[in-house]
């Protein structure tokens, strides 16, 4: 009996992989898991940041999900929103996050944010249709967090009170954190074990040409730079951390597939973005960029990202506006 279920196993598993390189083959890369920034702006100044407000545009919110449908029908099951700051745009958010679950049926959907403009009101209304709500925390020093640009001292407590309203809500709390010059040496371990988030993203700050790289640009993110052996040394005193999820460079550099406020798919490589997906389609704007597809796995770039159905048969709730 266990020859054959390890036989039936294999076959599984070679069936799947030879489906997968099939599909491959016949259509590209698929858009499995995109990150889409839909704003630059921020209310923000960390001094490290990679996607810094170089323009102000947002797209109108039809012309958005034509093109979020687009890279439905074109494979993906998770979107991510990010920004600049997600959370200057609550309606737009909000019809967003409801409009990927309820029309185009998602997997997942994720937001990421500093997290200092969430209101419990949001949650309560779109929480349902909400997967995983990634807030940045870089430190537990609030001293720390001035330093680097993240809010002026009630950083930690607004975490928190967001940490409870995930909870509440039913959505999986995630944090994230940039390990740089200025908090490479802090021992998380006592607050992120209170907090207990689903997934804790570590990532070495980043240097991206043209956004964070030079006294010319919007940031300079030289000055919080740190080596690889110093992301290790932190990454190894949090090791015994479930949650704990590291990025280095190595990793992260070309792995994310970003989706710009243009509906174009942004190319770390140094190359132009692509065009609009909605003027050349998903297939064509994904052959004129580089996303590192190996190096997103190698990264843990598909994970358990749906909340349990028992979290998400909470009702349908109402569509009022939010009055902010």
């Amino acid at each position: 009996m266990g020859t054959i279920m390890w036989l039936l196993a294999l076959f599984t598993i070679i069936f799947v992989s030879l489906h997968h390189l099939h599909t491959r083959r016949n259509r590209g890369q698929i858009p499995v898991s995109v990150n889409y920034h839909f704003t630059r702006r921020c209310n923000y100044t960390c001094g490290f940041c990679f996607h810094t407000a170089s323009t102000s545009y947002i797209e109108d919110p039809n012309r958005a999900k034509e093109g979020l449908r687009l890279l439905a029908n074109a494979g993906m099951r998770k979107l991510n929103f990010a920004g600049g700051e997600p959370f200057l745009y609550p309606k737009f958010l909000g019809e967003m996050i409801d409009f990927c679950k309820q029309d185009l049926k998602l997997e997942s959907v994720s937001i990421v944010t500093n997290g200092s403009l969430i209101r419990e009101d949001f949650l309560r209304k779109h929480g349902k249709n909400l997967d995983i709500l990634a807030v940045s925390c870089d430190s537990f020093d609030e001293a720390t967090n001035i330093q680097i640009g993240r809010g002026t001292g009630t950083q930690v407590k607004k975490l928190c009170e967001i940490a409870r309203w995930c909870e509440k809500y039913g959505v999986l709390f995630k944090i994230n954190t940039v390990v740089n010059r200025l908090n490479y040496m802090e021992d998380m371990n006592e607050r992120i074990g209170e907090l207990k988030p689903f997934r804790w993203k570590c990532f070495q700050v980043l240097i991206v040409a043209g956004e964070n790289d030079t006294e010319e640009t919007l940031r300079n993110g030289h000055k919080f730079t740190i080596s690889d052996g110093e992301f290790e040394e932190f990454c190894e005193r949090h090791r015994g951390q479930p949650s704990l999820v590291p990025e280095p460079n190595s990793l992260m550099a070309k792995s994310y597939l970003i989706l710009d406020e243009y509906l174009r798919f942004l190319d770390r490589t140094g190359k132009q973005p692509s065009r609009p997906i909605l003027e050349v389609g998903v297939k064509k704007a994904l052959e004129s960029v580089f996303w590192d597809e190996g190096a997103f796995l190698e990264r843990g770039g598909l994970y358990d990202w749906v909340k349990p159905e028992m979290e998400k048969s909470c009702g349908k709730g109402g569509r009022e506006e939010l009055d902010w």
